[in-house]
Formats: structure tokens, C-alpha cells, sequence
């Protein structure tokens, strides 16, 4: 049977995700790309924490919090608004970054699948950074973060749909890919619609894509990267081919400066860095081109200035 009409068919019919997973991959290895063997694994295996992690894997947290004042008076569960988790403690205890795999996310939910139910997650370390800043005279002496499992289910099913999305836009667009089974070797037979194969990947995955041209090819970057987040913009950088310690540097000399325009993304430090480093994109020390390293540099400084 053919491996995508098998996984078609298996998201339909609602079976486990693990084993759709393990198919999916292998027709990313049969048709050469990467990008979507990538994916694939961190889903099955798991997100290092070195790795961007989708922002459909990231949910919000509640907090409630037990607190104690004079007279003995207290007041148990009391909810703490988000607004004050991020200004005391930071925006990053508002989300969990569920990094587990698909499995470890299918045994959180559990066989119910019941969205009403709730998982607690130990939130000590806020008593200290919440102590005095939450109601004025009582003392916080517990807090407790809660996940809905509705949100973990929302993964689950995001996941799927994904997977549909990715096998129903590559029997529209690489129709040889219909054609792949378990009985069928590894060839250079797809290795045409390589390409097409990664930017129908980071459509559906990332959903944002630019395309750069470089030379007549089209070479496909997903630009994720946020307003001001540096390691965003470092991570676009070195997933282009520009050398890691070279985004970090560029980071560095975005930050200390602001744009001069929407058309013209940098300031003169970073114009005099770019001039001093473009080079590198011609003797092969990046690995992009020179006109791919200019416009990737470009677009990710538009994003970086929340200009785009």
C-alpha cells in the first residue's frame, strides 16, 4: 500500500499518533528531505532543548497561590493575574514549553481525553519572587501552576492536522510521491522535488516562508524570528549557512542600535559590519551565497525591529 495513503488513512480512522509518526518519516527519508525527517523525529523523539520549539507546543500556565495575612486570616487558591507572573518572574513562567514527544504528551493526556481535567506543575520557586507583590500585608506561602489537559489534547490535535495538511498538499504537488510503499529502496528518483517537498514542509509547519533566489535556485528559509528576541535572530542567521560566532556578533551590534527606516533595516554600525563581513559569503567561509547572506541578513533585521 502506498505509505502516504496509509498515513492518510490513519489519521482518519483516529490511530495512535506514534505509528503515523514512524511512516511519515520514512516517506521523508524515500523523498530526501531533511527538513521534514527533522520535524518528524523531534515529534516522535522529542525537543532538545537547543531546538526552536513550534509555538503550538507552547501553553499557557495558570497559577494559584495560598496566602496567609494578620488576624489569621489567609485566602486558599487564590488566582494570581499573568500580568504580574511576567512582571515579577518574567514572561517565560506565563507558558510551558512541552518538549516531550508525542507519546510522553499521549500519556499526560491519558486514555480519557478528558479537556476539563488539570495537571499541577511545582511552582515553588515563585514564593520568593511573588513575596509582598501579590496582596499587600499577606505572606504567599505556596503557589501551584496549572496545565489544562484540553491544551495538551490542542497539541495532539494540531499535530494531526498537520500531518494531513503535509500529505494532501504532496499528493497535489509531487504526485510520484503517491507512489512510494514499503516495498520500494531508497532512490535519486525524487530528488527533483526536493525543493518542493521542504517548502510545503515549513508551510505547514512554520507557516512562513520567504523565498530567496540565489543564482536562479530557490533556496526556501522559514523566518521565525520575533521583535527583539536575540536568539531567534541568531538561530535565522546560522539555519541560512552564516557561521554561528558571526550571528552572534550581528546580534550583538543590532541591538545596541536602531534602524534608520523600514527600508534601510540597519544602522552604520551594523552597515559597517556587514561591509567587513559580507566577504565571507564569496570565499565560502558562510554558506550562502552572496546574495542569499544579504537578503536573509535583511529580512531577519526587518523582523528583529518588529518592522515586518
Amino acid at each position: 500500500m502506498s505509505l502516504l495513503r496509509d498515513i492518510q488513512g490513519s489519521l482518519v480512522e483516529g490511530k495512535p499518533l506514534g505509528p503515523i509518526l514512524l511512516k511519515l518519516r520514512l516517506l521523508a527519508s524515500r523523498l530526501g528531505s531533511e527538513t521534514l525527517e527533522e520535524w518528524v523525529k523531534h515529534e516522535s523523539e522529542g525537543y532538545p532543548s537547543d531546538i526552536d520549539l513550534p509555538d503550538y507546543r507552547k501553553i499557557p500556565i495558570a497559577y494559584k497561590a495560598t496566602f496567609t495575612g494578620p488576624f489569621g486570616s489567609g485566602m486558599q487558591n487564590a488566582p494570581i493575574p499573568p500580568y504580574l507572573i511576567e512582571k515579577f518572574a518574567g514572561a517565560s513562567w506565563n507558558f510551558s514549553h512541552m518538549r516531550q514527544s508525542i507519546a510522553g504528551i499521549d500519556k499526560l493526556v491519558g486514555a480519557e481525553q478528558d479537556p476539563g481535567q488539570t495537571l499541577h506543575i511545582n511552582a515553588s520557586n515563585l514564593i520568593l519572587l511573588l513575596q509582598g507583590n501579590v496582596y499587600e500585608d499577606y505572606a504567599c506561602n505556596s503557589v501551584t501552576g496549572i496545565i489544562s489537559v484540553g491544551a495538551l489534547v490542542e497539541i495532539q490535535n494540531v499535530v494531526r492536522a498537520k500531518i494531513l495538511e503535509l500529505t494532501i498538499q504532496l499528493e497535489k504537488s509531487v504526485p510520484d510521491a503517491v507512489e512510494i510503499g514499503l516495498g520500494i529502496s531508497p532512490t535519486n528518483q525524487f530528488s527533483k522535488d526536493h525543493d518542493r517537498v521542504t517548502q510545503i514542509t515549513h508551510q505547514v509547519i512554520n507557516g512562513n516562508v520567504t523565498s530567496i533566489s540565489n543564482t536562479g535556485d530557490n533556496a526556501l528559509f522559514s523566518f521565525n524570528n520575533s521583535a527583539g528576541d536575540r536568539d531567534a535572530f541568531v538561530n535565522t542567521l546560522t539555519k541560512a549557512g552564516i557561521a554561528k560566532s558571526d550571528a552572534q556578533e550581528l546580534a550583538t551590534v543590532i541591538a545596541s542600535e536602531k534602524p534608520d527606516s523600514k527600508a534601510e533595516p540597519f544602522g552604520p554600525r551594523a552597515k559597517g559590519w556587514i561591509v567587513k563581513n559580507i566577504g565571507k559569503a564569496a570565499d565560502g567561509t558562510w554558506k550562502a551565497g552572496m546574495a542569499v547572506a544579504t537578503n536573509v541578513l535583511t529580512e531577519a533585521a526587518l523582523r528583529y525591529y518588529g518592522l515586518k
